[in-house]
């Protein structure tokens, strides 16, 4: 099936999916939305998580055991800062610190992150398309029982131990959505999109937040296809779980999905959990969605786009 994907995505279960569809695809059919709600200044160093993790697993870098940064990553820089007494919360290994200072230096001297994207991903060999979700700086914000703080605060620092009440993407309402983002969303070929199965709140929402991304989803011919980040009621990675049972909300697959009605056409949950309930305007699919290896990343990656040209009358999907 030809045709050109777009996929959004943050945190480690969507640089995984991502990772699956840059396998299953042909670098030139598939663009990667990224959220960067989640980026920060730290050291002086421009720090962008989910763009990284995204980079890290297209070009065979990412570490399997953390999830997060690099493997064979070694902590030299971050040993001497301590002995300085320096910020030392959020760690940074020698090798991705190289990743960091790259960034850095580039915006100062006037380069996009888009710009520095598209380089990064040509010096890391990697062939699909990687779009920051804006240029401009929005920062994922919680409202938690001790106050308004700062996503790598509350995720890193305190170690998602505040109860979270209300999210805010601060920025998003000024920011310019990425043209090229935008674009890839209207396209006349465009085959499907995929939600991967990040955070919705933190990963996924302030992508959706952004001027243009949601109306462009909604109005699109092409099916959209988001994959569950909740298997057998928990989440695999991340507080997701956490921030739903703190907001009153099922933690469950079903609850998520509910989270994205009135832009996705179908769902895929995991194949051990039992069918969700019916929500309005939503078919239900399952496939295995737990991604332990390369392979599962691919299978998943071939079952949801199977879901989408389904949708699409391609063929049948069970």
């Amino acid at each position: 099936m030809s045709g050109h994907v777009v996929a959004l995505c943050g945190g480690v279960g969507g640089a995984k999916l991502a990772h699956g569809l840059s396998l299953a695809l042909k670098p030139q059919d598939l663009s990667i939305i990224v959220n960067t709600g989640d980026d920060f200044e730290h050291l002086g160093l421009k720090v962008s998580p989910d763009l990284d993790s995204v980079l890290y697993a297209l070009a065979g870098l990412s570490d399997p055991v953390r999830g997060w940064g690099r493997s064979g990553e070694t902590w030299t820089f971050m040993a001497a800062l301590k002995g300085l007494g320096g910020e030392s919360w959020f760690q940074l290994g020698d090798a991705d610190l190289a990743m960091h200072v790259e960034r850095s230096w580039r915006l100062k001297k006037g380069a996009t992150l888009s710009e520095v994207t598209a380089h990064l991903c040509g010096a890391l060999g990697i062939g699909v398309r990687v779009l920051p979700m804006s240029d401009d700086p929005v920062r994922t914000r919680l409202l938690t029982a001790e106050g308004w703080i700062d996503f790598q605060e509350y995720f890193v620092h305190r170690q998602c131990r505040p109860e979270v009440r209300e999210f805010m993407f601060a920025g998003a309402t000024e920011a310019r959505a990425q043209p090229d983002a935008l674009a890839a969303l209207t396209r006349q070929d465009l085959r499907a999109i995929i939600i991967c199965p990040s955070n919705p709140f933190v990963s996924i929402e302030p992508i959706l937040a952004l001027p243009g991304i949601r109306a462009a989803m909604q109005r699109s011919a092409a099916p959209v296809v988001a994959v569950t980040p909740i298997i057998g009621g928990k989440a695999i990675k991340g507080p997701a779980a956490k921030m739903m049972a703190e907001l009153g909300l099922d933690v469950s697959a079903a609850a998520v999905a509910r989270r994205y009605a009135g832009i996705i056409d179908a769902f895929v949950v995991d194949q051990a959990d039992p069918p969700p309930e019916s929500v309005p305007g939503i078919k239900f699919f399952r496939a295995a969605t737990l991604m332990s290896t390369t392979d599962d990343r691919r299978q998943l990656a071939i079952s949801t786009l199977r879901t989408a040209d389904g949708l699409r009358g391609i063929f049948p999907v069970a």
